[in-house]
């Protein structure tokens, strides 16, 4: 039985990056080999949709070609078998989590499999290709769909329900975060700062905020998550 109650995992890209999906950004400042700037913010997408559409296509396709690896797995046992809460809060936009056998997750970069009406705003499952001759699914116009993502200058989905979810837990881990993303940079000084939390990093490398934390470890996800969750279900961790 594990010393806490109401567990709170951020994860980012580094628990993804060893199924096989690239990390948002490299060393060379592109995203798997475009610029920001084209593909990833409202006005690009503005200003060239057929790019930004394409990008997102390819991503999506891309999706189909990994798989979920032991941390993925090892969150979803701590979620099955903790009798608490436990909640994922993911900066990710894949569905490795879900397929991992996580439930209780809030994807607030969006989701890469979803789309939604700029029209109606309905939000839709999707797993194909969108272009601007889609017509929604709800209302009918065209065009009006786009991707399910928060690009930047657009603000994170679910900041209630996190702030909420941080202000009660009484342990907040952190996993493949390079701790330079706001608003989810922040969320460790902000449960730091209510001093009822223990906090923990689990990092192939330090974060820039490491020193926020209580603790910090090491080592690729997929080694660390399944042995920590190991040691926290036996009260150990």
């Amino acid at each position: 039985m594990t010393n806490y109650q109401n567990i709170v995992v951020l994860t980012g890209a580094g628990i993804s990056a060893e199924s096989g999906l690239s990390t948002f950004r490299g060393d060379d400042g592109l995203w798997e080999n475009h610029r920001l700037e084209d593909v990833a913010t409202p006005e690009a997408f503005r200003r060239d949709p057929e790019l930004v559409h394409r990008f997102y296509n390819m991503r999506r396709a891309n999706l189909g070609t990994v798989r979920p690896n032991p941390a993925h797995k090892a969150l979803a046992r701590l979620e099955q078998e903790h009798d608490g809460e436990v909640l994922v809060i993911t900066q990710n936009i894949d569905d490795l989590h879900e397929r991992g056998g996580s439930r209780n997750i809030l994807h607030m970069h969006g989701e890469l499999l979803k789309v939604h009406c700029r029209s109606c705003a309905e939000v839709f499952d999707w797993s194909g290709d969108i272009d601007e001759t889609v017509e929604c699914p709800d209302c009918g116009v065209i065009p009006s769909l786009r991707p399910h993502i928060v690009w930047f200058g657009e603000m994170p989905f679910c900041m209630y329900e996190i702030d909420e979810a941080l202000r009660s837990c009484d342990l907040f881990v952190s996993i493949g975060t390079s701790g330079n993303v706001y608003p989810a940079a922040g969320f460790v000084a902000q449960v730091s700062a209510m001093g009822r939390a223990r906090s923990i990093e689990l990092n192939l490398e330090p974060s820039e905020g490491v020193s926020l934390f209580n603790e910090a470890r090491q080592g690729p996800a997929s080694k660390l998550v399944p042995e920590f969750v190991e040691r926290l279900l036996a009260g150990e961790a």
